[in-house]
């Protein structure tokens, strides 16, 4: 198939590994890659999120390109700020990561969008929240965003995909896409999910 998605895992061990494998492997719209790349998405399969793992996630995304998908069995708070940083698009809980919910993640983060459990998505929104009512976010850097940048972006942040937020805005897909490209680029952030974070912690949404 022309549009499959080519994935590479990374695990704690080899069961773990090959589980995962085994249930990628049914699904035609993925493809097992054993090398990461700028045209892959690095499913990474991790049990804590110590430094280490941090490491893996930045050099898949940051030194290969990847997309990146994390399978966690926890993350807390203090934590999360840092796997979106690294420009984790996904994110599946262990207990959830049925086939399906993996091939979704996948696909999601192929496409450069945002999949987040939704106890996260809120945890995400309440600890940017607290950094900006804090003030300890201390970069000193302040982008305006354009009207039209900020109805997408507050839209993103309630869970639409492009294709529906071309249709609530009345625009094209294409500029849809275009106004995320236009943020990660001039922003330097990874992906949707780092936009939002960035726009909530700098109070636009």
């Amino acid at each position: 198939m022309a549009n499959r998605v080519r994935v590479a895992i990374t695990a704690p061990d080899p069961i773990t590994r090959e589980g995962v494998i085994s249930q990628l492997r049914r699904h035609p719209e993925v493809e097992l890659s054993k090398t990461s790349g700028p045209t892959t998405v690095a499913l990474l399969i991790e049990d804590t999120l110590d430094e280490a793992a941090l490491s893996r996630l930045r050099r898949a995304v940051r030194s290969e390109g990847s997309r990146a998908v994390l399978v966690a069995g926890a993350i807390r708070e203090h934590e999360l700020l840092d796997v979106v940083e690294c420009g984790v698009g996904a994110i599946v809980w262990r207990h959830e990561a049925t086939a399906q919910r993996l091939v979704r993640a996948v696909l999601t983060a192929a496409k450069g969008g945002g999949d987040l459990p939704s106890d996260l998505l809120a945890q995400l929104i309440g600890q940017v929240r607290r950094l900006q009512k804090d003030g300890t976010d201390e970069s000193g850097v302040l982008v305006n965003f354009t009207k039209r940048e900020m109805d997408v972006v507050r839209l993103v942040a309630d869970g639409f995909d492009n294709a529906e937020i071309a249709v609530k805005l009345s625009y094209s897909e294409r500029t849809v896409k275009n106004v995320m490209y236009g943020l990660t680029t001039r922003l330097h952030l990874r992906n949707r999910a780092h936009v939002v974070a960035y726009a909530l912690r700098e109070g636009f949404i």
